[in-house]
């Protein structure tokens, strides 16, 4: 909601603003907040109108494979067999509810999981500053603003330092606009011309990002009054292009369709001509074998195989922003990863000052010690609060730690404060690399300026510069991140100066260098990458000497490459901002192709963007990661893009598809694996499903070439397809990431999940087996029951047109459960040697248990279930045609699972071999 002002807001002189918003410079209390919480409401835009839960079930009913089991339910209809027909439109409305309940699940654990990582807002709240969630902000609040934050609702400024905004969510246009907090006069009375409230620059609006600088601002409208909210297109779902995964599961479909349609198309015409069957008849047998050939399953398994890997990532304090990056992040072949907080501990302490009259003996002149520390905590935005435990630092965590520092050397930093107030700041940017502000003090203004060595020693005298640089560089090669401070005396006149102008002739204070230790494991993860065939690259804005510091503190330097002989084979490349200007395309290609191990320092945020289009155009899957609002081209462009979720700017983590909970690089490394997962998974699906179609097209074989009855109706066809793929096939893609997959090289963008030797396993290894078991079980149940093969093959037309006697149907119905019952213990068989693609399954099955995936054995349990009912309950039985099967055949059944499960354990060896 908007709170009313009697004059356009934007006309008030800043300091006037607080009291016309019914408000202080001191923030709201509390109980004002709730009070004004419960008038307006929450901070956020109404729900997104989306389709009816209705229409979203429609569409699972209308898809390709759907759409052609409503024409075979059709065809079964058409030749007069409506049982048929029913079977197959309820395999369809089984599979669309399915389909639908796990989409729907998938959409609300995002959401869910989205909610656990909540934007927060700074603000003042009861005279002190703090964080807030954003969607408790209401009309009146007092809210700070820097680089990086996005505008959480329309303010009215009141302080301006350089600020500029991002409006390109309102305007579409990509340029910073600067901001500055001054009244802005009211038209004319009777001028038509209207400005609109986008371009009042003087107002911050919902839903802009701080492109730089930084502001205080006082809430006027949020929510839906916001202009944010008025614009109705700009809460709309933004539509994407088709993902990886998307496109594979598509050729999927296209394929096994293909493959469904021409054993069809063979069946009928085989029938028709060779088998003595009628034209309806040879129908209703095609109809069976197109839906035997369909993978009903193959879309809930998907959708299930990720979402579960959402949630176990989230649980590894990884939260992925759209499901289909979990597959991409399995194809991840390069990372590019930044080092403070993601391979450092983000835990930044002062551990040596440097003086320039005090030589190489650090500390010597602890009276320019403290100038030095206070100097620098004077050009600082942090900010340090008590709290039960201690205190609690807001802020960067380098001004954090120099803040730390000046409090524990006890130097009256809070004194100093407020006896030097600042009158005006130049903010830290990227590409300047330092800060300055313009402090008053006894003696006059000051000019403090804190940032980059080599950058502010170019500004100082060059007395002494070569030895200030020496120390630099000495502190930088043990890993510390070192800033220089300076400062110099100003004129009133040079006041409201430009930034370059102000910033030269400094006398340098000294030098800070602050250590951020290695996280301890990250080593680990960096040694898994390059196990598994992933080139990991330091991308920092850190100089180039405290890169390759602690580029070798965490293995990054000596760890030898795949196939490196010597641990120096490819040694770590440190390049700088400044020299990878110098490298053409071609040249940066070559560099990235043969280089394993390099460190990129002194980035700007271009030529980031600039590394990763490189690696992608030599088809490397590249994964960024990035907490500012100047890595967002980079991680927009990269495949995947990860941010930071504790120190990660709003607008990074818009950009992003995965958010850190933790900022650890190690965690990376896990939800690489988990990506890997999931195509492991969909490829342990695959085959299962494949491998009963060779099983239910072994019986009609038969019948041609051997001239015997088929061994299994079309309904029993379905009951294989309803009773043992779907809730099996759910089980494993539920199936958790095995050990030995971050031992592989990463899977190419371009390798196809039905591949030739997946097709070749599933179809003459899986299936092969598992109908030869199923047709013998058939034949050996004839003669159990006295028929040998030459009567059999006399009984083939009697059975077929219906003539034969009470006493051979009932021979014949026990043959086929005996079948059919073989089927489906191979299809168990199929589901444990499915597992892995390169371990054996008696192996797998004892290390992995039963408790490890209980998903695949309640799927298990739901088909051996299926069969009893099929064969024992009376109007299950009469619908299938079955019988309980006699105690004999129960060996033959115990032992389809078996040798399924024994062939693909040949197949194993023979591969590995």
């Amino acid at each position: 909601m908007q709170l009313s002002a009697s004059q356009p807001i934007w006309s008030i002189p800043a300091q006037a603003v607080p009291a016309t918003l019914q408000s202080t410079l001191q923030g709201l209390s509390d109980s004002e907040a709730q009070r004004r919480l419960e008038r307006f409401g929450a901070n956020r835009l109404p729900s997104q109108r989306r389709r009816s839960l209705l229409l979203r079930f429609v569409d699972q009913l209308v898809h390709f494979m759907a759409l052609l089991l409503w024409v075979a339910g059709a065809l079964a209809f058409a030749a007069g067999t409506p049982q048929l027909g029913w079977a197959i439109w309820a395999v369809v409305l089984v599979n669309g509810l399915f389909s639908f309940w796990q989409d729907y699940q998938a959409e609300r654990t995002l959401t869910a999981l989205k909610r656990s990582l909540p934007r927060q807002v700074r603000l003042w709240r009861n005279g002190e500053l703090t964080e807030l969630d954003a969607e408790l902000l209401v009309p009146g609040d007092r809210i700070l603003l820097e680089e990086g934050d996005q505008v959480p609702a329309d303010a009215r400024l009141i302080q301006a330092n350089e600020l500029s905004l991002d409006l390109s969510v309102l305007t579409g246009e990509s340029q910073p606009v600067a901001r500055h907090a001054d009244a802005i006069d009211s038209l004319p009375a009777g001028n038509v011309v209207l400005i609109p409230t986008r371009e009042r620059a003087n107002l911050v609006l919902a839903g802009t990002s701080v492109a730089g600088g930084r502001g205080e601002a006082i809430v006027y409208a949020t929510g839906g009054e916001t202009e944010f909210g008025h614009v109705a297109h700009l809460t709309a779902a933004t539509t994407r292009g088709i993902s990886t995964l998307e496109q594979q599961v598509g050729h999927i479909v296209r394929t096994i369709t293909a493959i469904a349609l021409i054993m069809g198309a063979i069946t009928f015409s085989l029938s028709l001509l060779f088998v003595g069957m009628g034209p309806l008849e040879s129908l209703v047998f095609a109809v069976g074998i197109i839906v035997a050939n369909v993978p009903e399953g193959l879309l809930p398994t998907v959708t299930l195989a990720l979402a579960i890997n959402v949630q176990r990532m989230a649980s590894q304090k990884a939260l992925v922003r759209r499901l289909s990056a979990v597959e991409t992040l399995g194809s991840v072949s390069v990372i590019c990863s930044d080092k403070t907080g993601t391979l450092t501990c983000n835990r930044m302490a002062v551990e040596e000052i440097w003086l320039p009259q005090a030589g190489e003996q650090p500390g010597v002149d602890r009276g320019g010690e403290a100038e030095l520390l206070l100097a620098a905590c004077l050009c600082s935005n942090a900010q340090l609060k008590a709290s039960g435990d201690g205190s609690r630092a807001l802020g960067d965590p380098t001004e954090t730690a120099l803040l730390v520092a000046a409090r524990a050397r006890d130097l009256g930093l809070e004194v100093h404060q407020q006896r030097h107030t600042r009158s005006r700041e130049l903010p830290f940017d990227s590409h300047r690399r330092r800060m300055s502000v313009i402090v008053a003090t006894e003696a006059g203004l000051q000019l403090i300026t804190k940032g980059a060595p080599l950058e502010l020693l170019e500004r100082c005298s060059p007395a002494g510069r070569a030895q200030a640089v020496a120390a630099n560089d000495d502190l930088a090669c043990r890993g510390y991140r070192v800033i220089a401070v300076a400062q110099r005396s100003l004129e009133a006149t040079e006041e409201q100066a430009p930034a370059d102008q102000l910033e030269q002739k400094l006398n340098l204070l000294g030098l800070i260098a602050l250590y951020d230790p290695p996280r301890p494991e990250v080593p680990e993860a960096i040694r898994q990458c390059h196990q598994a065939g992933i080139k990991v690259t330091m991308v920092t804005g850190d100089y180039g000497l405290t890169a390759q510091a602690i580029a070798r503190q965490i293995g990054l330097l000596d760890m030898p490459a795949k196939g490196d002989n010597h641990p120096q084979a490819d040694p770590v490349r440190v390049i700088q901002g400044d020299q990878l200007e110098l490298i053409s395309d071609v040249h940066l290609r070559q560099l990235l192709k043969y280089r394993n191990r390099l460190v990129f320092a002194r980035m700007a945020p271009e030529q980031k963007l600039r590394l990763v289009q490189a690696y992608r155009s030599l088809g490397e899957v590249v994964a960024v990661t990035g907490d500012g609002v100047n890595d967002a081209p980079a991680l927009r462009a990269a495949d995947v893009g990860i941010a930071m979720g504790l120190v990660g700017t709003d607008v990074a983590r818009e950009a992003a598809d995965v958010v850190l909970l933790d900022d650890n690089f190690a965690t990376i490394v896990t939800a690489v694996r988990f990506g890997r997962g999931v195509v492991a998974n969909i490829r342990k699906f695959l085959p299962y499903v494949l491998a009963s179609n060779v099983a239910e097209m072994a019986p009609f074989l038969a019948m041609v070439t051997v001239q015997i009855p088929a061994a299994l109706t079309v309904l029993q066809i379905l009951a294989v397809d309803l009773g043992t793929d779907l809730l099996p096939a759910l089980g494993l893609g539920a199936e958790a990431p095995e050990s030995g997959l971050m031992r592989q090289p990463p899977r190419r963008r371009s390798a196809p999940l039905l591949d030739r030797p997946l097709m070749l396993r599933a179809y003459l290894v899986l299936g092969l087996s598992e109908a030869v078991v199923s047709m013998t079980a058939y034949l050996l149940s004839w003669q159990q029951q006295g028929v040998g093969l030459a009567e059999l093959r006399l009984a083939a037309p009697l059975l077929l047109h219906g003539e034969a006697g009470p006493a051979l149907v009932a021979s014949q119905q026990q043959a086929s459960s005996v079948a059919f019952s073989c089927i489906v213990a191979g299809q168990i068989g199929v589901a444990m040697a499915c597992r892995s693609e390169h371990r054996s399954a008696f192996v797998n099955l004892v290390q992995q248990g039963w408790r490890r995936n209980p998903l695949l054995w309640l799927g298990i349990a739901a088909e051996i279930l299926f069969t009893a009912l099929l064969l024992y309950w009376p109007p299950l039985s009469r619908l299938a045609a079955m019988v309980p099967i006699d105690s004999r055949a129960l060996p033959m059944v115990l032992l389809a699972p078996l040798v399924v499960m024994l062939a693909d354990d040949w197949r194993k060896s023979r591969v590995t071999a």
